[in-house]
């Protein structure tokens, strides 16, 4: 018997709990804020917030107010200097480093004890178990899981306390007996200089046997690109020829699919979506013939949401899960038991079921475009550009969108700043069928492109190979969950990649 069939036991039982997920959500969740609010209601914000009178989501609506991490970071800060019974019971000694707000570089957001076992470690066990049930022939437990992680560095110089990426903090606290089973090395995980890091992982992990690879889409696939540079092979089932699956989060994997495909040939290879970000672990993707994930509704995590249609107005409507409806465009807020109470991740979610509760994710509050009344989104984008790639041939590397507000004709347009990983045969044809695609799946964008009087056909700006990692090494963020937005109502950053671009044509 297999080492991966001894093991799949084990998720026997939580093969059978995920059940509950298709007919108990309301009640499941109802059990997590139950259990958070009394955990928490000797902090010192479950004091100032009547923790002890909350007994329904009516009581905890009235005492609890909506924050974002601007309303918490005083406490994060107190926490970050050793301060215990903040937000949550206890002193948090990690802390996840997230990019940053309107008035910050970075985010600082606690990993208590609690969160990292009840949130991040239950999700990664789901992912396997539900992986298992799917794939009982898997052998994934026979081989080793390249596990792409970041760093951390010491938090304000007091023991034991670090801030970094949260792939760097999981892989620090993972239990021994998974270390067994994964590679690179932690020295080598944990390494900041994503340029070593990458060489090392190829050398070490090219003679292995790697069955599993986890990590962001983008980064992974520059040390995949590595490890064949080193081996001289085409493909990367030559070097590993059990490896089965690709465990992605991150980023959207639409852009990435066609350049991992060609990379990994074997017909035998499956993608597994998670949804893990530094604020909790919620969701993946249960059925590989479905995009949508499973809203993880029994770990430390209580959700809210509210519909992007009221997001940014005084007093929008809150609801619970029980509230949802399908297809509706919403911002997802969270309590956790990391002591993030009613906090505003900055995402954005629509369901696509009910029994059970199946989502994607469609963007972020802030990286959309609405300069003109588009509401362009990030899941417009992703899936316009996806049908410009299969009419054409090509295939996106990365991509950054931006507006221009008026030019020298007084003329407003979207400007598409894109990598390409195969160029299509006609740049013009790309940008028209790209256009014509963001019409058909928006009707505020094609509303505002009629007969071009609101806005214009989009402009796109073809960008060299490397600008999107060269912008990311300039501002030290390369690696680790770093990524840069896809869409802005800014021009900030596509101005500067844009000069960046300039400067090596001009250079050449």
């Amino acid at each position: 018997m297999t080492l991966t069939k001894i093991a799949s036991k084990l998720f026997l039982s939580r093969q059978k709990q995920l059940e509950r997920h298709i007919n108990e959500g309301g009640a499941m969740q109802m059990q997590v804020l139950k259990s958070i609010i009394s955990r928490a209601q000797d902090t010192e914000y479950g004091r100032n917030h009547l923790f002890w009178n909350i007994n329904n989501y009516e009581s905890f609506v009235k005492n609890v107010p909506v924050n974002t991490y601007e309303e918490l970071k005083d406490d994060i800060d107190r926490m970050r200097h050793g301060e215990s019974d903040v937000l949550w019971p206890g002193t948090v000694k990690w802390y996840a480093k997230s990019s940053g707000t309107t008035n910050d570089k970075s985010k600082f957001i606690p990993v208590s004890a609690d969160g990292l076992q009840n949130i991040h470690y239950k999700g990664g066990e789901d992912v396997v178990a539900v992986y298992l049930r799917n794939n009982p022939n898997s052998r994934l437990f026979d081989g080793k899981s390249l596990i792409l992680g970041g760093s951390h560095t010491p938090n304000y110089n007091l023991p034991n306390s670090l801030v970094g990426d949260l792939s760097a903090i999981l892989i620090e606290n993972i239990n021994p007996f998974a270390n067994l089973l994964r590679v690179p090395k932690k020295s080598t995980a944990l390494l900041s200089d994503f340029e070593v890091k990458r060489d090392r992982i190829a050398h070490e992990t090219c003679n292995k046997n790697v069955t599993n690879i986890s990590g962001v889409p983008s980064w992974m696939l520059s040390v995949l690109s590595r490890v064949l540079e080193v081996t001289g092979k085409e493909h990367i089932d030559e070097v590993w020829p059990n490896l089965e699956v690709f465990f992605h989060g991150g980023v959207a994997f639409t852009p990435y699919r066609k350049q991992y495909e060609q990379l990994i040939t074997s017909s035998q290879m499956k993608y597994m979506e998670t949804y893990n970000a530094s604020e909790g672990f919620f969701g993946l993707q249960d059925d590989p013939n479905d995009l949508s994930m499973l809203l993880m509704l029994d770990y430390d995590v209580f959700y809210e949401f509210i519909s992007m249609d009221e997001y940014g107005t005084e007093n929008p409507t809150v609801v619970p899960l029980l509230g949802v409806e399908l297809g509706v465009n919403y911002a997802m807020l969270i309590s956790t038991s990391c002591g993030l109470w009613r906090y505003m991740i900055g995402d954005t979610v629509s369901f696509t079921s009910k029994n059970p509760y199946k989502f994607v994710i469609t963007g972020r509050t802030k990286h959309f475009i609405n300069a003109f009344g588009e509401e362009l989104i990030v899941d417009n984008a992703e899936k316009s550009l996806a049908y410009a790639c299969l009419r054409t041939g090509a295939e996106v590397s990365e991509y950054t969108a931006a507006p221009v507000f008026m030019d020298d004709k007084a003329r407003c347009r979207h400007q598409w700043l894109i990598e390409f990983a195969k160029d299509p045969a006609d740049i013009t044809e790309f940008a028209e069928i790209l256009d014509k695609k963001l019409q058909e799946i928006n009707s505020d964008y094609e509303a505002k492109r009629f007969k071009d009087i609101t806005l214009q056909h989009l402009e796109l700006v073809k960008a060299r190979k490397g600008l999107f990692n060269d912008w990311l090494k300039s501002k030290n963020k390369l690696g680790g969950q770093h990524k840069i937005p896809r869409l802005s109502n800014s021009r900030d950053i596509i101005d500067q990649m844009l000069e960046m671009n300039s400067d090596t044509e001009n250079s050449n």
